[in-house]
């Protein structure tokens, strides 16, 4: 009789002792939830007029304690020629400009363009690591995701949130990195996709806050393996240009200024000016067509298509 008591009680206890195993939180759901509280601190003290040197050290306390649990979850192996690896968030305050960007940890590349030394150069100059490497899991992107489901203004394209979609969605470049100018997708570019990737992509790109540039001097590549999402954008050399395509514009920017001109001079009345439309933007859209046709066939093509490759495989560890 006892025995059949204390098999009773076990087995009603059993699902007690089970039950908080099954609802623990995830390293993802702990980090999560330690970024947040930060957040939330950080973001009353800002209310209340509090921000001062002791709030900065504290939020860079902040983000190293996150970091530190990001290199927990992560396990990421350093890289060769690549510096140890920094959080990818700027910030921790809301009202920055570098606020927002990818959970993950950034490796930088210890030399710039021409093999030059990251940092101070002689010259006064700041040599710039001529590549960067993020990496985080693919539940903290997805994560990510959802979180810039409503992150641009209302009428402005939001991610996708649909990681294959997301990955060809131009903005999530800018939102992802710390930049202070928009990221542009040239080209796609024909990567070969790694056999322990289930998803790669990559293209050819440039920085602009205005006008789309002449040439594309950066690669992009991403990729989803073994339950991790990597982002690395490097410099490339030489540069992707179409001599032709720049021309093309440069002769509606042409007849931009003109009618500018005309107008000020009132050799064209207002009517006859809107009539022209805004060629400053046709000359954009005839580049951008132009480039998408013609950048496949010059020889830098080739060359950033290896470059990148390269990069997408230094970054997943082929």
């Amino acid at each position: 009789m006892h025995l059949f008591i204390r098999l009773a009680l076990a087995l009603v206890l059993a699902p007690i002792l089970i039950l908080p195993h099954a609802n623990a939180a995830s390293p993802e759901d702990r980090y999560i939830a330690t970024r947040d509280a930060a957040i939330a601190k950080f973001a009353r003290q800002e209310k209340d007029g509090k921000v001062d040197d002791a709030l900065d050290k504290a939020e860079t306390a902040a983000r190293d304690e996150l970091k530190a649990q990001l290199a927990g979850i992560l396990s990421e192996p350093s890289r060769t020629g690549y510096a140890p690896a920094q959080i990818n968030l700027d910030t921790l305050y809301k009202g920055d400009m570098g606020f927002g960007l990818l959970d993950g940890l950034r490796f930088e590349a210890e030399t710039g363009k021409g093999g030059a030394k990251v940092g101070q150069a002689s010259d006064g100059s700041y040599v710039e690591p001529k590549a960067h490497i993020i990496v985080t899991t693919e539940p903290l992107f997805i994560r990510w995701l959802r979180e810039h489901k409503a992150w641009r203004d209302k009428g402005e394209k939001n991610v996708p949130q649909q990681v294959e979609a997301a990955l060809r969605f131009e903005d999530l470049y800018t939102q992802a990195i710390s930049t202070d100018a928009a990221v542009i997708n040239f080209h796609d570019l024909p990567i070969a996709r790694p056999a322990s990737a289930t998803l790669a992509y990559g293209f050819l790109a440039g920085r602009t806050q205005d006008a789309t540039p002449d040439a594309a001097d950066e690669v992009f590549v991403a990729a989803v393996a073994g339950g991790k999402f990597y982002l690395a954008y490097g410099t490339i050399e030489p540069a992707v240009q179409v001599a032709a395509c720049n021309t093309l514009r440069a002769g509606l920017n042409k007849r931009a200024d003109e009618a500018d001109e005309k107008l000020r001079r009132k050799q064209i009345d207002r009517k006859a000016y809107d009539r022209l439309g805004d060629l400053r933007q046709q000359g954009d859209d005839a580049f951008k067509r132009c480039f998408i046709q013609q950048a496949a066939q010059q020889p830098a093509f080739t060359e950033a298509t290896r470059q990148a490759q390269s990069l997408l495989e230094l970054a997943i560890g082929k």
